[in-house]
């Protein structure tokens, strides 16, 4: 399927998704062709003030968009596709190829963000061999997840075929009937596979992780047992889940009422696409089912993770406008907190129990199950695939580790794998792997506003304000260098002893004595007795002062800024000689 010249190595680039959970994102390069495999998102950790979602760095993407033929997608899930939609604000991608539900909801990010028109999207069935440039063949082969049509990926390139599994767990009973393509990735293993890049989510968890299905018989239990209102919240993208709380919300005579955004998006596609089978009738708005008795009513939400805006954190900090937790309420939690959302999560849980609330949650309780699989389905993958190189991606360093012995106890030798981190650049030939360099990585901040990129001055300086507070000092400032007023301060979230008063006091002296020294640095004379001024340079030089001043005075480290009032206009000459000045007055503001 492809040239059998081979003029030079083949290029393997993570740019996100290693020694982490979430944003994966990884480049395949040969020669002056690029084509990308996902690009997702994380969520910003505690530290990240004011930050809506973690990217990573794009910039060897950014410098080379001239060699970017196009994006394969695995499947849906966000940690995959979230970050399209801000990529194609930077650069262009000609065309995307994935699965008709991760296509239809990226297709809804992209029109959302403005970005529809910057690329091409293309929907694949399993065993679709789609061409992207003159070096790439991509081989779409079914696999089971929990999400629906995942696949993983055979990259047919002119070395040989590179599997890359995509997030994959092997499940024998899917929900939905589509088989994990065992066959197709025997064949190629038949017939040789150069390198694996295998999910290593699970990799420290021994044995199978168990079917999709498992979760039913354990969640018909809960529901049967709940007596009050019933709360649901679980991955608004497990759409096996979803299908299979609605199907048991028919069967004990329940009404839904769907939550939050993204499980309003998920459940609207799935059901277009026939991945959710339900009647109209079970949906329900929150303003019918309140009128309903307790007992006839699921309520299905987002906010498993204790995500802070999220539905059932919004529930459990008081903070939904429309409903309120009470005693003989019933909620289930079908996730387990991802590594680094366990405090969040808790906390959710325990202000619901204090308000009332039994709350079911627990591995114990047999209501989730990964959608990664353990160490003998990543053996399994091994034993099928038969690689002659292996690269562990997708999980945290110590699960990368642990993959890559159990790699070696399959027999690939420890000389063909690397262990690597985003941005190192696999050097891949026919014969031999080896880490060529590294290209910038690290991560990209999107704020709340998803106007622009958050820069590290700027995230230090909300983090130092959440901490030590701001300080805000307002003077006005006239043509002479002469204080025109008394400075007003004004602090918050300054924890110190010292009355306002003193340090108005100190701001006062300290800007005197400095315009007083260093105004001829900033005032020149120029033609027609006019004075010029540099008002930004005097305003930076001042603010810097004084904030090194108060925070010596106050033994804490504040932000400081100085909002700087001057005369509109410089004094001109009138004909009696005196000088006129001008009375309106502007800001320079840093």
């Amino acid at each position: 399927m492809v040239n059998n010249e081979i003029n030079s190595a083949l290029k393997i680039i993570p740019l996100g998704g290693l020694h982490e959970i979430g944003k994966n994102t990884c480049v395949f390069e040969y020669e002056d062709e690029i084509i990308l495999l996902d690009a997702g998102l994380a969520f910003p950790t505690k530290g990240m003030l004011g930050v809506n979602i973690v990217l990573p760095d794009t910039t060897y993407l950014r410098e080379n968009r001239h060699k970017i033929k196009g994006m394969v997608v695995t499947h849906g899930h966000e940690d995959h596709i979230g970050g399209i939609a801000f990529h194609l604000k930077q650069f262009d991608i000609p065309v995307i190829y994935g699965p008709r539900l991760a296509m239809a909801l990226l297709e809804g990010k992209l029109e959302e963000a403005g970005v529809r028109d910057r690329t091409e999207l293309r929907t694949v069935a399993p065993r679709d061999v789609v061409r992207i440039g003159q070096h790439f063949f991509v081989e779409y082969i079914r696999n089971t997840h929990s999400m629906a049509d995942s696949f993983t990926l055979a990259i047919h390139t002119p070395l040989g075929i590179v599997i890359h599994t995509g997030d994959f767990k092997i499940d024998h009973t899917p929900v939905d009937g589509e088989n994990f393509d065992l066959q197709r990735l025997a064949e190629h293993g038949e017939q040789g596979v150069l390198c694996l890049l295998s999910d290593s989510t699970n990799s420290e968890v021994p044995g199978f992780t168990p079917s999709e299905r498992s979760v039913y018989p354990n969640l018909d239990r809960v529901f049967g047992q709940a007596t009050g209102r019933l709360f649901v919240t679980t991955f608004a993208s497990s759409v096996h889940r979803i299908n299979m709380i609605l199907q048991l919300a028919q069967k004990h005579n329940r009404v839904v009422s769907v939550v939050g955004r993204s499980m309003l998006n998920l459940i609207a596609h799935a059901r277009n696409l026939g991945y959710i089978k339900c009647e109209d009738k079970i949906f329900q708005p929150l303003n019918a089912a309140r009128n309903l008795p307790d007992e006839s009513v699921l309520i299905l939400t987002t906010g498993s993770q204790g995500e802070l805006m999220a539905a059932m954190t919004r529930i459990a900090n008081k903070e939904h406008p429309h409903i309120k937790i009470r005693q003989g309420d019933t909620v289930v939690f079908s996730a387990n907190p991802i590594p680094g959302n366990t405090i969040a999560v808790v906390n959710t849980i325990d202000k619901l129990m204090i308000q009332g609330a039994n709350v079911v949650y627990g591995r114990d309780k047999g209501i989730h199950v990964s959608g990664h699989g353990c160490q003998e389905e990543q053996k399994l993958m091994i034993a099928l695939t038969r690689p002659k190189f292996f690269v562990p991606v997708h999980g945290e360093h110590r699960m990368l580790v642990k993959h890559s012995q159990t790699a070696q106890s399959m027999g690939i030798p420890a000389e063909n794998m690397v262990l690597i981190q985003n941005g190192d650049v696999i050097e891949l030939t026919q014969e031999a792997i080896r880490v060529a360099g590294k290209v910038p990585s690290g991560i990209e901040l999107v704020d709340t506003t998803s106007s622009g990129m958050v820069s590290a001055k700027v995230l230090q300086e909300r983090q130092r304000m959440s901490e030590e507070g701001l300080v805000t000092i307002a003077a006005a400032i006239d043509w002479n260098g002469k204080l025109m007023a008394k400075p007003e301060i004004h602090m918050r979230g300054v924890v110190t002893s010292v009355e306002r008063s003193l340090v108005q006091k100190w701001v006062q002296q300290r800007i005197e004595e400095m315009l007083s020294v260093r105004w001829s640095e900033f005032a020149q004379p120029s033609e027609g007795e006019k004075t010029e001024v540099d008002w930004g340079g005097l305003q930076g030089t001042l603010e810097r002062e004084l904030q090194r001043s108060i925070r010596r005075e106050l033994q804490c480290q504040p932000t400081v800024t100085l909002l700087m009032q001057i005369p509109d206009e410089p004094p001109v000459k009138v004909a009696d000689g005196r000088r006129r000045r001008t009375r309106t007055t502007a800001q320079v503001a840093s």
